[in-house]
């Protein structure tokens, strides 16, 4: 995928296919706003929480962005340039315009979005659109990474800071390792698989099967013999799951204690 995204020109690297403007400041400060009457179906996302991997990051983004219409295309990266950026695209300006109008600053992940509109469709966005002009976007595209590739002022930052270690001898020191981070349970991707907690400890395999035997492919209901209060609920596919977990969320099975009911992780 390819944008041009507000403020800062990076080249997305080679597999990738966005590209993103030359950078007028530091990419730490937040996106110039864009004017009221551009829109792009692309969204071009910021300040995400750095220490999220950039697959957990995608899937949450899609599953964040879905309900507003079908989420076309999803980049992030985890290279230094990219960090903490995102693009969504959508089949329409209008979608991504009603998308970042309500989820402006939202916390993901305890971090407020900034979010604007792309400067350049994607390539996601063309070829379901303009399929006729892909090749010659495509090739547009390329050539303005030509173009910027020795001249993107953080990487000749970096390919000076490179020299000046090799000249004085001395090697890149490597990364720290980055700590595992989680991602929280309702953020999870879609699984075929139910994780329940809080349950009453007295509750019955039977009772459960009733329960979720009104939703369709129900498979398999599995308790925890030394922790009463979880258990797992398989369907034969993702979107039963989806259905029975929608409608049961927050059900009260004693009448007091709601169950949490999410997608088990995989």
């Amino acid at each position: 995928m390819a944008e041009t995204a507000p403020p800062a020109i990076l080249t997305v690297p080679k597999d990738e296919d966005i590209i993103v403007s030359e950078p007028t400041a530091t990419t730490s400060e937040p996106a110039q706003a864009v004017v009221d009457d551009y829109a792009c179906e692309t969204l071009y996302i910021q300040n995400l929480n750095e220490k999220i991997k950039p697959e957990v990051m995608k899937a949450s983004l899609r599953g964040l962005f879905k309900v507003y219409g079908e989420v076309l295309d999803v980049v992030a990266h985890s290279n230094l340039r990219m960090r903490g950026q995102a693009f969504v695209s959508f089949p329409s300006a209008d979608i991504a315009k009603s998308a970042m109008k309500d989820v402006q600053r939202f916390p993901l992940y305890s971090k407020p979005m900034q979010i604007s509109f792309a400067r350049t469709r994607s390539d996601a966005v063309v070829k379901k659109l303009d399929g006729n002009r892909f090749d010659e976007h495509k090739a547009d595209r390329e050539e303005h990474k030509k173009k910027t590739r020795y001249t993107n002022p953080l990487k000749s930052k970096f390919r000076a800071k490179r020299l000046a270690a090799e000249i004085d001898g001395g090697a890149t020191a490597p990364a720290p390792k980055r700590p595992n981070v989680q991602m929280p349970d309702e953020y999870l991707p879609p699984n075929k698989i139910l994780f329940l907690q809080n349950l009453p400890e007295s509750v019955t395999k039977d009772q459960l099967m009733a329960l979720f035997s009104q939703y369709p492919n129900l498979h398999e209901v599995r308790l925890i013999p030394t922790k009463r209060d979880i258990a797992f609920v398989e369907f034969l596919d993702e979107g039963s799951a989806g259905v029975a977990k929608d409608a049961l969320h927050n059900y009260k099975l004693d009448g007091e204690n709601k169950i949490k009911i999410t997608f088990a992780r995989k």
